[in-house]
């Protein structure tokens, strides 16, 4: 008797290549940047289920239990179920998702809206983040649906609206949860497939977006001892609050357990004043950037020691260092003193997957048997919404299989040879969740 494996085959490349050609078509529109660019995940929708619709319940031409869910118009999400024989066993394809980061043509060597082949290389905006997943998921779920084979295991895709931008809340996975839709999914491992390199990223840092204002006073550059400026100011407290957070947050023992490629950080990426003469010191300027935390500390407690470092700073402020023999932040004779105040936006917290999970060891056996190796890998990019899933209860753990060096990057792509492998790694978990049903 054929193996689940053997049944579901290799990737079939050109009806593959064929549904990404025309999700591809569609990235222009699923562009994901309020509110100026409110994708339509439905545009994608409706290609995926033209896909599945004649292997559905819906047309009675196959297993297939499709479930179009939308919140927001135009911007749908689909639940995707092959039913298994056994009440209670579940594995889920999550995260595949319908919205892409903006992309300038002008900036690109090719057309970012459709899709262009150049050998291995499957080109266009979404090939890599996330629309070669989507129809990755949709062929592995065609497959299932066309083979009909009994399996024990339910085997659940879910293809989710408004991944890529948070500011237009309930619409995507936030809403299905939140609505009960996934609850059941909770019974087996979820594999969110949104991620790169083949291989499984095990886990991700938390993000603490930071602004600190500086207030000092604005005068002549050739009196600069009348003057508090706000630049220098800016400078050295952000090096004291950096100082203290990395003796606060240093790297931590489990960062070496999971392979983190780095250890929490916190620094300035972008810097703001309101113009100005070169002769002139400033009144005011603002410094902003992020804190990348990895999971094993705690988003809050980093948060609420960055506003005990400013408070400190303000209380003494005189004894912050200077720069030159007239440069300083309190100036006695008008009663002013310089002052920094720190604001956040959104904060989100990392995941550290469960390296003792079934789904973990599954997915490592998989991408060792089809990609060659399994090297696990940790970085501290954020993916908020798999944290909400595992603090929902969930046994979230994630792979992918485009690139992270064209991740949001300009001229993306995937490479075709690492879709199939992807493919056959599906196939192997789905696989071996069912030989465990046989013991």
């Amino acid at each position: 008797m054929p193996t689940v494996k053997q049944i579901l085959g290799d990737l079939n490349k050109e009806s593959f290549i064929s549904l990404l050609r025309k999700l591809i078509g569609e990235s222009k529109y699923v562009q994901n940047n309020p509110p100026e660019l409110i994708p339509e995940e439905d545009r994608i929708v409706n290609h995926v289920l033209d896909t599945l619709l004649p292997y559905s319940t819906t047309t009675g031409g196959g297993p297939l239990v499709i479930n179009h869910v939308t919140y927001k118009p135009k911007r749908g999400n689909l639940i995707v179920e092959y039913p298994g024989t056994q009440p209670g066993n579940i594995l889920s394809f999550v995260g595949m998702h319908m919205d892409v980061v903006t992309a300038n043509p002008c900036d690109w060597d090719f057309d970012p809206f459709s899709l262009s082949i150049d050998g291995d290389k499957l080109r266009g905006r979404g090939t890599t983040d996330c629309l070669g997943h989507v129809a990755l998921v949709a062929e592995l779920m065609r497959r299932l649906g066309e083979t009909k084979q009994q399996l024990k295991s339910t085997v659940v895709a879910v293809f989710i609206a408004s991944e890529e931008n948070s500011s237009i809340p309930g619409v995507g996975v936030d809403a299905l949860v939140k609505g009960g839709l996934l609850d059941k999914l909770k019974q087996g491992p979820l594999f969110w497939i949104d991620t790169a390199d083949k291989q499984p990223c095990i886990g991700t840092g938390g993000s603490i977006p930071w602004k600190l204002h500086v207030t000092g006073k604005l005068f002549h550059s050739g009196l600069a001892h009348k003057a508090i400026n706000p630049l220098e100011l800016a400078m050295e407290a952000l090096k004291e609050i950096q100082s203290r957070f990395y003796r606060d947050f240093p790297a931590h023992p489990k960062e070496q357990v999971y392979e983190f490629a780095t250890p929490s950080t916190m620094k300035p990426t972008q810097w703001f004043y309101p113009g100005g003469g070169i002769n002139q010191i400033p009144a005011e300027c603002t410094v902003s950037g992020d804190v990348r935390l990895t999971p094993f500390y705690s988003v809050s407690d980093a948060m609420k020691k960055l506003q005990e470092y400013v408070d400190d700073i303000n209380a003494n402020i005189d004894k912050l260092d200077c720069r030159g023999p007239v440069s300083k932040y309190v100036l006695p004779d008008e009663n002013l003193r310089g002052r920094i105040t720190i604001s956040f936006d959104e904060a989100s917290s990392g995941v550290a997957c469960d390296l003792n999970s079934r789904g973990f060891h599954v997915l490592c056996k998989a991408t060792e048997e089809e990609v060659g190796h399994v090297k696990p890998y940790s970085i501290t990019g954020t993916l908020p919404l798999i944290r909400d899933l595992q603090d929902e209860g969930f046994d979230v753990q994630t792979s992918g299989y485009g690139l992270m060096a064209t991740y949001h990057a300009k001229n993306e792509y995937c490479l075709l040879s690492d879709m199939c492998q992807g493919y056959r790694v599906f196939a192997s978990v789905i696989s071996q969740l069912e030989d465990r049903y046989e013991v």
